[in-house]
């Protein structure tokens, strides 16, 4: 089943999401099917769409982590705070 996360993550600054990122090293992340990243009053969010939610897990466990502590130190200022939806219905824009 398909499963969206929502991020906050322990930073406000896009600069920062994009040195997470060249961390990561990688275009294709597996089993990441969509990244939507933008600000709100309340700082950044970073929505992304995965294949599972193991996918995801194995993601935030294994890459991300290790990303952030590069880019924010050992001791980074928190974790990203994560919703995590599971998908039940999905509506996909066809090109006219």
């Amino acid at each position: 089943m398909q499963w969206i996360a929502v991020a906050t993550p322990p930073f406000a600054a896009i600069e920062q999401f994009d040195r997470v990122l060249d961390q990561l090293g990688e275009d294709k992340v597996d089993g990441l099917e969509a990244r939507y990243v933008g600000t709100t009053a309340d700082g950044l969010r970073v929505v992304t769409l995965w294949e599972t939610k193991e996918h995801a897990d194995r993601f935030f466990a294994n890459q991300l982590g290790p990303a952030l502590a590069k880019v924010l130190g050992p001791e980074p200022a928190g974790r990203p705070e994560i919703l995590g939806i599971d998908v039940a219905r999905s509506y996909t824009r066809q090109p006219v």
